[in-house]
């Protein structure tokens, strides 16, 4: 269901003239003052639980992506929900005269400094500590958590109860409110929809340094207002997320596929209706690279068939990852179920790769290859990532212009592709996805070498990035931008597009003064009223 726009017209004056000033004011650039000001008295002797510090605060200036470095005035380390509510609220009461921004920073993993606050305040959600995560079972089962807690913790204290979340993103090392601020994607998002879907209930401070409950039938504007929201909103400090009952098995495989449009038909086929699997994903293998394994997984199969055999002949290849969960007493009953799934897909003759591995380990496979990639010092790059949602009819016509002309020597890392089904997001949220009931992500998954000026080097990944959105843009694709980053207001009308208004409304609501997440560079804060 379309959440209903908003007509300003129809709006009292004063809420439209402060929606106004907010993009107003956005649009003008400030001159950057190089000398940090000194910092107010008053958040020195605020009176909270935790602590700020005030020194060290670099680490609050870098993020995964290891492009941009802000540094703030003070990291604040909260104890309780009431630290972060006090701060923001004091923040808010000094009024438009003051240029202090507040950023709630989870596990660092933003790629363009969206967590960052420039000569502002910076939370450490890892440092909050609250309400111990309980676990509620029953016929809906569900788990509270605190928004700075990692996915992988939710994930392990689950399990103890014979539960589990029932959507995911694929690595788990990352903050609840972070991936909900966004969306959270992986393979099972075509049954589950993504993570933002499968959440009961939120507590969230505004940017008024309130602290609200909120859900799907109490203050439910709010509620969705948050979720995929990028942080504008209100910080999430703590959610109550759906689960199921957790399988100990899973069954991962991949076939591989030499035409796109075999593999794409074969893609959808699998998310309509009641497939089989559990996970379905893509990915993209230029040159052979990867061909069974790369960086953002352990796959390790058991049995490969005859793929030693296999010669690519330097194609471009396309592989589609599955998984089935399942218990060991059904091994009989699921081998019948996915022989049967597999013999109805167009793939590669003999390129069937098996690995049979327990779920936790599945669902953190990321996580082994980071690991491995610290010990070799090749973690903490730059990764000018970039995603996509594409609209389904768009997909051959994206393929065939990137894959066949822009990406044609080589990747610097996974290029996922995998479709998912519209019906299973809740357009009431903030984030914005494409109009077509089936859509694409494609997720370019790139890692530069820091003193490389080569293929493998930033500049020549961001080039590469450019001339990939420019030809969606020529090419009217109509695609959306997951994890999105844009340098000018324009940009952002035209990726939220109808949710435009809605989304402006809702700053104005819930964080008048342009408080929040200043990192995603959308609102400047509102300096100019009162």
């Amino acid at each position: 269901m379309r959440y209903p726009l908003v007509s300003f017209p129809r709006q009292k004056n004063m809420f439209f003239l402060r929606s106004f000033m907010i993009l107003f004011l956005s649009c003008i650039t400030f001159k950057i003052n190089l000398c940090f000001p000194s910092i107010p008295s008053s958040l020195k002797t605020l009176s909270i639980d935790g602590h700020f510090n005030f020194e060290d605060v670099h680490h609050a200036a870098k993020d995964f992506g290891n492009r941009y470095s802000f540094l703030p005035l003070a990291v604040l380390h909260p104890k309780s929900v009431s630290d972060i509510a006090a701060t923001v609220k004091h923040v808010w009461q000094m009024g438009p005269r003051s240029e202090l921004t507040v950023a709630a920073r989870g596990h660092g993993h933003s790629l363009h400094g969206q967590a960052q606050a420039h000569r502002g305040v910076v939370i450490n959600m890892k440092s909050l500590q609250g309400p111990k995560m309980q676990v509620h079972a029953g016929n809906f089962p569900y788990v509270d958590v605190s928004g700075g807690e990692l996915w992988i913790n939710v994930l392990r204290e689950s399990l103890k109860h014979g539960l589990a979340p029932k959507s995911w993103t694929d690595y788990l090392h990352l903050t609840v409110g972070g991936t909900l601020s966004n969306a959270g994607i992986s393979g099972q998002a075509f049954r589950h929809g993504p993570q933002i879907s499968n959440v009961l209930q939120l507590e969230v401070v505004t940017g008024k340094g309130e602290v609200v409950n909120c859900s799907e039938k109490q203050n439910s504007d709010l509620f969705y207002s948050v979720l995929g929201g990028l942080g504008q909103f209100g910080i999430i400090t703590r959610a109550r997320i759906s689960l199921e009952p957790a399988p100990e098995m899973v069954k991962w495989m991949r076939v591989l596929y030499t035409d796109f449009a075999t593999f794409a038909r074969d893609q959808e086929k699998l998310i309509s209706g009641e497939t089989t699997f559990d996970y379905i994903e893509g990915f993209v293998i230029i040159n052979r690279t990867g061909l069974l394994n790369n960086w953002r997984s352990s796959f390790n199969p058991q049995d490969p068939v005859q793929a030693s055999q296999f010669k690519s002949d330097g194609k471009t290849l396309f592989c589609l990852e599955l998984a089935k969960y399942f218990n060991p007493e059904e091994t009989a009953v699921v081998n019948q179920e996915i022989r049967s799934s597999l013999s109805r897909l167009n793939h590669i003759a003999s390129t069937l790769f098996i690995s049979e591995i327990p779920y936790i380990e599945f669902l953190d496979r990321v996580h082994i290859s980071e690991i491995k990639l610290r010990s070799k010092g090749l973690w903490e790059v730059p990764h000018p990532w970039l995603n996509l949602l594409i609209p389904s009819s768009k997909i051959h016509s994206f393929a065939q212009g990137v894959f066949g002309n822009i990406l044609t020597d080589t990747s610097n890392g996974p290029i996922l592709i995998y479709p998912v089904n519209k019906s299973k997001w809740d357009n009431r949220t903030s984030v914005a996805i494409p109009e077509e009931d089936v859509f694409y992500l494609v997720a370019f998954l790139s890692s530069a070498v820091p003193s490389s000026t080569g293929s493998d080097g930033l500049d020549h990944i961001l080039i590469q990035n450019n001339r990939i959105l420019e030809f969606c843009e020529i090419a009217r694709l109509q695609v959306k931008q997951y994890l999105p980053h844009y340098s000018t207001q324009g940009e952002w009308q035209s990726h939220f597009g109808p949710k435009w208004e809605v989304f402006v409304q809702r700053k104005s609501t819930y964080d008048p003064l342009a408080i929040l997440a200043p990192g995603q560079r959308i609102f400047q804060k509102a300096i100019a009223y009162t």
